[in-house]
């Protein structure tokens, strides 16, 4: 079917390659009416959230900040330290508070807060302290931005995406983390720094679990456009996959080792959360790997799971996931990081 005036119909049948490129979600709501004031609100002013909150203020995303947190006076130091800047920043209003009502009316709320974890504790005890501190977060911001869209970074991201979008009711569509958009990026300078070229000029996957049973996605991995895979085959020029293994894992890594270098990550992930905050107040629709709901796709089944597909970005959440092309091999890894997910989920009893 023709569709006059759109870049995605080719041909002179006006074939229309947006269905055959992007699998629709279900469970789908309409992004909120445009408006020209835009509002962002993070939840959780340590490290990671504001390196979120920087990124976005010097990005000029946004008119409006909101920062939330249960540390008063940490909250008012980091406001004032960030509006004393204002002569150096594009004009925007920044305000924090205990109090959730100051998110209302938020086009995105990034929730970065999480409970640390105590030594010799269990993840899943862990995991069971955050569901708890998720359940004062999300239904507060639910309820005083209804039409808004979640963006979870707290970890492990997954499950909370999953535990988030079960608290505030949203369709699936309006609810999303970080997911491996970080890996991915980790993973492109890995192979641009092996390679030496530019990491803007690599297209490359890490998709599943933002962790351990995460999968690189080596089928699809294109330089310049080159697949490079196929191109080795082609030229006969022989790799290891031992080598491949060892670039992945390096990935894995890589968050651990910055995390005993200096105590923690932020830099990263704040741009890379700044990055999906500009994809969808933007409405960019690009590209990005995502935690998202992935059952029904690429054959996930078991029960509703969340976990890290191409997804396309834009004002209404997540538009659709990319039909990117998996060897057996990938998808069955796929399948097994989903499972893995399940198994820590189902302990929840949620």
């Amino acid at each position: 079917m023709h569709k006059s005036g759109s870049a995605s119909s080719l041909g002179p049948g006006g074939l229309d390659l947006t269905q055959a490129f992007f699998k629709p979600i279900q469970q789908t709501a309409p992004p909120s009416p445009t408006k020209r004031h835009t509002k962002v609100s993070v939840i959780g002013v340590g490290n990671v959230g504001m390196a979120i909150a920087q990124t976005i203020l010097t990005q000029d995303l946004v008119d409006e900040l909101a920062l939330v947190d249960v540390n008063a006076d940490k909250l008012r130091g980091e406001m004032l330290d960030l509006q004393h800047a204002a002569a150096f920043l594009p004009r925007t209003k920044i305000h924090a508070s205990v109090d959730y009502a100051i998110t209302a009316g938020s086009d995105l709320c990034i929730v970065t807060a999480g409970a640390r974890q105590i030594a010799g504790e269990s993840r899943l005890n862990l995991l069971q302290r955050n569901v708890s501190l998720f359940s004062r977060i999300v239904p507060p911001l639910a309820k005083y931005s209804p039409d808004s869209i979640l963006l979870i970074v707290s970890n492990p991201v997954d499950i909370l995406t999953y535990v988030a979008w079960k608290l505030s009711g949203f369709p699936s569509n309006r609810v999303l983390g970080s997911g491996t958009n970080l890996d991915s990026s980790r993973f492109r300078f890995l192979i641009a720094d092996h390679l030496d070229v530019n990491a803007q000029d690599v297209q490359a996957y890490i998709v599943g679990e933002h962790g351990d049973s995460s999968v690189a996605l080596w089928s699809s991995i294109s330089v310049g456009g080159v697949p490079v895979l196929s191109f080795l085959e082609k030229q006969q020029i022989a790799y290891e996959k031992e080598t491949l293994e060892n670039i992945h894992k390096a990935v894995i890594d890589s968050a651990y080792e910055v995390i005993s270098l200096k105590g923690y990550t932020s830099w990263a992930i704040g741009y890379s959360a700044a990055s999906l905050a500009r994809s969808i107040l933007r409405n960019q629709r690009r590209i990005h790997p995502v935690s998202v709901l992935a059952k029904g796709f690429y054959g996930i089944e078991g029960g509703d799971v969340f976990l890290s597909l191409p997804a396309q970005l834009g004002r209404g959440g997540i538009l659709g996931v990319t039909n990117v092309h998996l060897t057996d091999e990938e998808a069955q890894r796929l399948r097994d990081s989903a499972k893995t997910i399940l198994e820590v989920q189902n302990q929840l009893g949620l």
